[in-house]
């Protein structure tokens, strides 16, 4: 699976080339799934947002970029419809645009609803996180992020990629998501990390990682 790992969606020039890079054909010609599930996770997030993101009317770019197609795909539903259903759904589509709100939350639907599972075979996919969306595929998000608890405890995540991400660096109604926060969270993060502002993401193919940015970003190595 080839990732692309963004704050807030396909912000700029840049990352939408990084976007065209990774489909290897134009947005037009791709089926989407979107992912909506993180949103109901999240203390401050509420369903207004959901429908929103859904709906291309949030202002991070990603259901509205003019897909050929795109379907909403709800993790809390699938494991009440069974494996038979929604598989090929997945399956059949080019890209998962995967919503913001909260990354535990998200991880654990993941989990419980067997998406998680599946991710080793979908090779030729491309996933578009958003926020809670791309630090689902890290190890951990760190202490700093935890909002809603899962019943396992820890801040976990799926370790699909083996850095973590502080999204939303030095947004403006974001006051605690500074620099300073930032390098505080990653000297106890224990992992490799980066921290990106809403005009930056991070491009994971199996070439290697690439950051994408017309913004500000930082990376961190943990303390030896």
């Amino acid at each position: 699976m080839r990732l692309l790992l963004t704050s807030a969606g396909i912000q700029n020039p840049s990352i939408h080339d990084a976007l065209l890079d990774l489909l290897g054909k134009p947005v037009a010609e791709c089926d989407a799934l979107c992912v909506p599930t993180a949103a109901y996770g999240h203390p401050q997030v509420t369903p207004a947002a959901a429908w929103r993101f859904i709906s291309g009317r949030e202002q991070t770019p990603m259901c509205e970029l003019g897909w050929r197609s795109v379907g909403v795909l709800e993790l809390t539903a699938l494991p009440s419809i069974g494996r038979d259903r929604w598989v090929p759904w997945v399956e059949e589509a080019d890209v998962l645009l995967v919503g913001g709100g909260d990354a535990l939350y998200l991880c654990h639907w993941m989990r419980q609803s067997g998406l998680a599972d599946l991710l080793p075979s979908l090779r030729d996919k491309v996933w578009v996180g958003l926020s809670a969306g791309s630090m689902v595929m890290t190890p951990r998000i760190g202490e700093y992020f935890v909002e809603w608890e899962p019943p396992e405890g820890g801040d976990a995540t799926l370790g699909v990629v083996g850095f973590s991400l502080f999204p939303h660096l030095d947004h403006e109604a974001l006051p605690w998501n500074t620099t300073a926060h930032a390098e505080r969270w990653a000297a106890g993060i224990g992992v490799p990390s980066y921290a990106i502002d809403d005009r930056t993401a991070v491009k994971v193919t199996d070439e290697g990682v690439e950051v994408v940015s017309e913004g500000h970003w930082r990376a961190f190595t943990p303390p030896s």
